[in-house]
């Protein structure tokens, strides 16, 4: 399909550019470490070991801890990776008082 010119680019029909725009919000979230792999107009985002993000169909799709889908609109990275962030503090354990002193002290 021809593009006329002075049509912006919109990097959410691109899988691989959607993805790379969600890699680049993940650090505010505090995810350091990721890897994206492209192919075949799909792309996969690896957030962390128990959590992947694919992205196609104009969707960026994880699942939830107990495997329930989750989708979210391919032209918002930005809220995808603050939905992602919330999903994983929800899994973090509760620290209670005990546990961080006898930490400290063994």
């Amino acid at each position: 399909m021809p593009v006329r010119t002075g049509t912006p680019y919109l990097p959410w029909h691109d899988p691989g550019a959607a993805t790379r725009l969600l890699r680049y919000a993940l650090p505010r979230q505090g995810f350091t470490h990721t890897y994206q792999s492209n192919g075949d107009g799909m792309s996969a985002q690896s957030v962390l070991t128990e959590l992947t993000v694919w992205c196609n169909d104009g969707s960026f799709v994880w699942n939830e801890e107990g495997g329930a889908p989750v989708t979210h609109p391919i032209d918002d990275p930005v809220g995808a990776a603050q939905r992602i962030a919330a999903r994983c503090r929800q899994q973090e354990p509760p620290h209670s008082p005990i546990d961080s002193v006898s930490e400290s002290t063994a």
